[in-house]
């Protein structure tokens, strides 16, 4: 079993950094069931990622572009713009439903309005006799 290094690695891509952060994904696409470029030689995920690096059997743009992916929070597709009218509708029909749910519940906002007027005079010490 040949050691890989660092050094080994450095030829193909000179950022340490930006070694690392590949070499870790490839690994992780390894875990999850990546083939293998190369035999096992019952080395782990991150020597085997390592190994591959530095013998130039995995696309560095591939996992460039797969580590970038990875740590997007929203994955949109060019096809994938909203439709506003869908939106909208979605967004009527939500107001809709909530407004025919208060009905049922027996709520009336008009004597909503009324409540909370009255309700504002007795703190303000106003009666209506005094209007």
């Amino acid at each position: 079993m040949a050691r890989v290094t660092v050094e080994d690695c450095i030829l193909e891509i000179p950022n340490r950094f930006e070694l690392v952060m590949l070499a870790a994904q490839r690994a992780r696409q390894i875990g999850t069931g990546a083939a293998l470029t190369l035999d096992r030689d019952n080395d782990k995920n991150p020597v085997v990622a390592l190994r591959e690096i530095a013998e130039k059997t995995v696309q560095q743009d591939s996992l460039k572009e797969d580590l970038t992916t990875s740590y997007q929070k929203v994955h949109l597709n060019d096809d994938d713009e909203p439709n506003l009218a869908e939106l909208m509708d979605a967004e009527e029909k939500a107001l809709a439903d909530r407004a025919h749910l208060g009905m049922e519940a027996g709520m009336d906002t008009a004597d909503d309005d009324e409540d909370e007027a009255d309700d504002l005079e007795s703190l303000a010490g106003i009666s209506e006799d005094e209007e």
